[in-house]
């Protein structure tokens, strides 16, 4: 049975609405104008105004405002005009409305509202400043260089409100909470790597983003909860547990009308992640041009292919290696050339990640019987670009 879309945004939302919200970036307060909203696609098209102050209680206390025009960088006096996911977040608040200031479409779109981070570039640039500036407010790391940090003995790093961690191998959460205990936006990236303790990010107080993505190991039991994590405006999760997922959508699904944005995507069985943790294509599941049996039949060329490239090095003396490597390359060519002419779909990205999947067979190559083995890789490289198609 399909699901019935709804035709009004779930906190209540107007076009011509002036919407306000405290700017990290400005330390202040600023507004911006609802001039659409999108029923089929879910989303408000919001025109950011050139004003900054103290919280406003309604639209009297904005005096004389005016759309925001952008001339930082390359923008050429654009407006300052963009297409949001419609639930309006808890943080921001509807101060009055006032006769539309733009009301043609908008032709770009946000994953956040984040309203300020323009107007605050703009005024940068106004002063001279050409790049924006190092905050402490800030941090990113890898995921060697987080645990190597949260290893040592140090103060937490209680200025840090906005945390990035990609490449994700394993991450103790119990850990990142008391280094970091004032984190309002966090973004943890994995590569099928394995969160611990992810109870404790419900000790996150000042909560008001997560995304976490390709990552692992969380139960029902880890889900954040409403009543910890009171300020959560964005939940986006991306190739997650599939009982986290479920547990997660089932808390946080009611929280919507009141301002918390909801994204669950790809919930993951434990099989899969055991399956893909060593394929290199796995990105390619659920991708929209890939079908599900393109993607069958592209990891099962991809094991051929490693497991031929593997024998080689098992049964195959040196001055063969580099002919059968050859011939292998031309073999994994031809079946992605057949691939894509069933259904075209192999594009820059595809493409570059193909090649990347045989540097992952070489590389493991390497790994198990030492490393020297580049005149093979040349010759399965050169093997693949004397047929391929794509």
């Amino acid at each position: 049975m399909s699901v019935r879309k709804q035709e009004v945004p779930p906190r209540p939302l107007r076009v011509g609405d002036l919407v306000a919200a405290y700017s990290r970036g400005l330390g202040e307060w600023t507004v911006a104008q609802i001039v659409r909203l999108d029923a089929d696609s879910q989303t408000a098209a919001v025109l950011e105004l050139d004003w900054s102050g103290s919280e406003p209680s309604c639209v009297a206390d904005l005096g004389d405002v005016a759309p925001l025009r952008l001339t930082h960088h390359s923008w050429n006096g654009a407006l300052s005009f963009c297409n949001h996911t419609w639930v309006l977040p808890r943080s921001h608040k509807v101060v009055g409305a006032m006769p539309l200031f733009h009301d043609e479409p908008a032709n770009c779109w946000a994953s956040g509202w984040n309203l300020g981070d323009q107007l605050a570039r703009q005024r940068r640039w106004n002063s001279g400043v050409r790049g924006d500036p190092v905050v402490a407010w800030k941090a990113a790391y890898t995921g060697e260089t987080v645990n190597e940090f949260l290893s040592q003995s140090t103060a937490p790093r209680s200025e840090v409100t906005q945390l990035t961690i990609r490449d994700i191998d394993s991450l103790d959460c119990a850990q990142l909470v008391q280094r970091f205990p004032r984190l309002a936006w966090l973004h943890l990236q994995g590569r099928l790597g394995l969160l611990s303790a992810a109870g404790e990010l419900n000790r996150l107080v000042s909560l008001q983003g997560i995304r976490i993505i390709d990552l692992f190991g969380m139960t029902r039991e880890d889900r954040l909860q409403p009543q910890c994590v009171a300020k959560l405006e964005s939940v986006d999760l991306y190739s997650i547990p599939a009982e986290y997922a479920s547990a997660m959508h089932s808390v946080w699904r009611p929280e919507i009308p009141a301002g918390t944005y909801v994204s669950i995507l790809r919930a993951r069985k434990p099989e899969w992640v055991e399956e893909n943790r060593s394929n290199p294509l796995r990105e390619w599941d659920g991708r929209e041009q890939i079908s599900a049996t393109t993607y069958k039949r592209a990891v099962a060329q991809y094991k051929t292919t490693r497991n031929a490239i593997l024998q080689v090095f098992v049964a195959e003396p040196a001055d063969i290696q580099l002919t059968r490597a050859e011939e292998i390359g031309r073999a994994y060519g031809e079946a992605f050339n057949r691939l894509d002419r069933r259904s075209v779909f192999i594009e820059t990205v595809e493409r570059e990640e193909l090649f990347a999947a045989l540097d992952h067979i070489v590389n493991e190559a390497e790994a198990r019987y030492g490393p020297g083995l580049e005149g093979a890789r040349d010759s399965l490289i050169s093997g693949v670009e004397f047929v391929r198609d794509w």
